[in-house]
């Protein structure tokens, strides 16, 4: 059962990293540029994004399913709010450069750029669904708490920031939608789920792009990074499958938020780092290992999660 689970978990993040390694040569090449990448990436926040959320929550209402997401945001806002605890418990060092870039990589995955291909592969709709809830409430934390962490200053945090974020756009109108007593006719449904496809190629090549640039020698030699890859990869993951498999919650959402939990650090640590002046290497360096070790670790924790659940 474990050896099955982890060939097939294992089969799907293998595709992933295949992507991943054309964006990189195509980075090495030229093919892909800086500039490039700046619109790839635009493109699935303000366009893909939305689009799987919308297209995630095109189902029949019922009460039921609204209590799942209710139980799911829940769920998903109290993993990433332990997160924050036990970060700020374990990364204590004097530079505070170093310890807010260490604390960022740890908490915020890449939930959706990693994940929802994998959530969808492997679950279905149903994964895909889940994980777009997460991703909802990755963004009210990461453009609330995250970005005053990051900047050390509150006046960052504002309601038009919050408002205009993309992520939150697309989850308001995937509930608005979900709610409504109809579904989308087919043709706009249609280019929403054509354009919802894209969420898998279109950013692992942004991921390979960007390990194009990394200094792979500086990445492997940290010794902050690695722990902060021990918690990102192993310890965050395992503590809320365990918790989540503790409270007798749905098995899709469990799994769906494990994937969630295991993916490598978010690459908005490496934007936040560079736009607040904080240790822009460190937060390569973090993101590179992580996204490496993930081909191990995801397939890995997954499939024993899926086991007993």
């Amino acid at each position: 059962m474990f050896l099955d689970n982890f060939f097939t978990i294992g089969q799907q993040v293998l595709v992933l990293f295949i992507l991943i390694a054309v964006g990189f040569v195509c980075g090495k090449k030229g093919v892909i540029t800086e500039h490039a990448s700046k619109v790839m990436t635009d493109i699935v926040l303000y366009v893909v994004t939305p689009c799987v959320m919308v297209s995630a929550f095109q189902r029949d209402f019922s009460m039921e399913i609204l209590g799942k997401i209710g139980i799911a945001a829940l769920t998903a806002g109290a993993i990433i709010g332990a997160s924050i605890i036990l970060c700020r418990l374990v990364f204590r060092s004097k530079d505070v450069s170093r310890k807010k870039v260490l604390q960022f990589a740890v908490i915020f995955s890449n939930c959706g750029f990693m994940s929802l291909p994998l959530q969808k592969q492997l679950l279905g709709d149903d994964g895909w669904f889940f994980g777009s809830i997460f991703v909802a409430m990755f963004n009210i934390i990461v453009w609330t708490y995250g970005l005053v962490d990051m900047s050390g200053d509150k006046k960052q945090l504002s309601i038009k920031k919050i408002a205009l974020n993309p992520g939150i756009i697309g989850a308001v109108a995937a509930i608005i939608l979900f709610v409504l007593p109809f579904q989308l006719p087919p043709i706009i449904a249609q280019p929403i789920t054509h354009l919802s496809a894209l969420n898998t190629p279109v950013p692992m090549l942004i991921i390979g792009y960007y390990l194009s640039k990394a200094n792979f020698r500086k990445a492997f030699t940290d010794g902050g990074a690695y722990l902060a890859s021990l918690f990102r990869l192993i310890i965050i993951p395992f503590a809320a499958a365990f918790a989540m498999l503790a409270l007798h919650l749905d098995k899709t959402m469990v799994i769906a938020f494990t994937i969630a939990s295991a993916a490598p650090t978010a690459a908005t640590t490496t934007m936040f780092a560079a736009k607040f002046n904080r240790d822009v290497e460190l937060s390569v360096s973090v993101v590179t290992l992580t996204t490496v070790l993930s081909l191990v670790t995801m397939p890995l924790i997954v499939s024993i999660i899926w086991s007993i659940a």
